[in-house]
């Protein structure tokens, strides 16, 4: 993210200018929207999957005449891919991606750490863990203020990012290895590390739902946050920062 890239949009100093930074990389523009792509693609082909036995199980194994901990309704054809039920174009759907999923992580966290991305603008500093900053972008969140005063995630989009990248994609994937019998005779210890394949399954479907949730939320804030400069931020790159406040630009006067 180069930071120090930033343009004003007027040449007038006495009135408050807008001003735009770069914020996005092209390797996290790239990431983000064939992530995306990805994502949709496997939640759909999830819950066509999901559909055969719409019941999760903990433990070693589970089937029709064991104990689920969680049953529900098969998902609608809408919200499934494909939206009739055949569960081995679901399958063939949810396997494609994943190895778009997996190997476009791999190339986003490695590309991320020899460009400093990570550390630059993921990664939180002492003062943004301090309790008394974190509660204040709480009530920041709020009170739907979305003032963007500078180009850097704020610690809550920070403390999000990093558990969506190292651990709900992560824990997506493992899981998905450990419910392969293929992958079971070459990873034999992911069966034990999630406590067997019924258990890794429910792992699996919690994760999902935790992305789903991340979305819905993720476009919220993009809809709250402006979408028009959020949107073209992702495509560009260019970020268009919040005019400052009347009364800070008049106590800066």
């Amino acid at each position: 993210m180069a930071k120090s890239e930033s343009k004003r949009e007027t040449a007038n100093p006495s009135v408050s200018q807008p001003q735009t930074v770069f914020r996005h990389r092209l390797s996290t523009r790239i990431w983000h929207w064939v992530n995306a792509v990805a994502i949709f693609v496997m939640l759909m082909s999830g819950l066509m999957i999901f559909n055969a036995h719409p019941r999760l199980y903990w433990g070693q194994y589970g089937a029709n005449l064991d104990q689920p901990w969680l049953v529900l309704p098969r998902f609608p054809g809408w919200a499934t891919l494909p939206t009739n039920y055949d569960l081995a174009l679901g399958r063939h759907w949810h396997l494609a991606f994943a190895w778009v999923l997996a190997f476009g992580l791999l190339a986003y966290l490695l590309w991320s750490l020899f460009n400093g991305h990570l550390r630059k603008d993921v990664a939180l500093s002492r003062a943004e863990v301090a309790p008394a900053h974190l509660w204040e972008d709480i009530k920041k969140h709020a009170r739907l203020d979305f003032h963007e005063s500078e180009a850097r995630y704020n610690p809550l989009q920070k403390i999000t990012y990093s558990l969506v990248l190292f651990g709900l994609i992560p824990l997506l994937i493992l899981t998905g290895l450990t419910m392969s019998p293929g992958m079971n005779a070459v990873l034999p210890w992911l069966v034990d590390l999630f406590g067997g394949r019924a258990s890794a399954r429910s792992i699996h479907f919690i994760c999902a739902m935790g992305i789903a949730a991340f979305i819905v939320v993720h476009l919220v804030l993009v809809v709250l946050a402006g979408p028009v400069n959020e949107i073209r931020s992702m495509i560009t790159g260019w970020f268009r920062l919040s005019p400052p406040p009347a009364s800070s630009a008049g106590d800066s006067a």
